[in-house]
């Protein structure tokens, strides 16, 4: 049975700690991209908010799959979703779009859930080889 850190058993996608944290990432780079310039709204604002709700949608998605395999599939799609709002954000930081604290906050979180992407993927590859 899949568990969290603090060991609690998941019922669901969101007893997922990289789960909530990606949820929490997303609803920041929504408040972050309403202040940028509107003609980026079809641009980098579009492109940050897509990258940050494929994240969490594909830790939800693959917790939701069949199989192990399945879900590690998910998992490093979130994870590369998650180095292209990393990429994106290091260009808004680049154009001084956006408030610049937020932007710091939501690359620190961005930076942890990769973190936990890598381990889970981890746990997960060494949980296949032992099959």
């Amino acid at each position: 049975m899949n568990m969290t850190q603090n060991h609690k058993p998941v019922r669901s996608f969101r007893d997922l700690e990289v789960w909530q944290r990606s949820m929490e990432l997303t609803v920041m780079v929504y408040r972050l991209t309403q202040k940028f310039p509107r003609e980026e709204m079809f641009g980098i604002t579009s492109q940050l908010r897509r990258a940050a709700i494929s994240i969490a949608s594909n830790i939800a998605e693959g917790q939701g799959r069949l199989n192990t395999r399945e879900f590690r599939h998910y998992l490093g799609i979130a994870r590369g979703s998650n180095y292209e709002l990393q990429t994106q954000m290091e260009i808004a930081r680049s154009l001084g779009f956006g408030d610049q604290t937020l932007l710091d906050e939501a690359e620190r979180i961005s930076l942890r859930i990769g973190q936990m992407l890598s381990k889970l993927l981890s746990t997960l590859k060494a949980k296949l080889a032992d099959r």
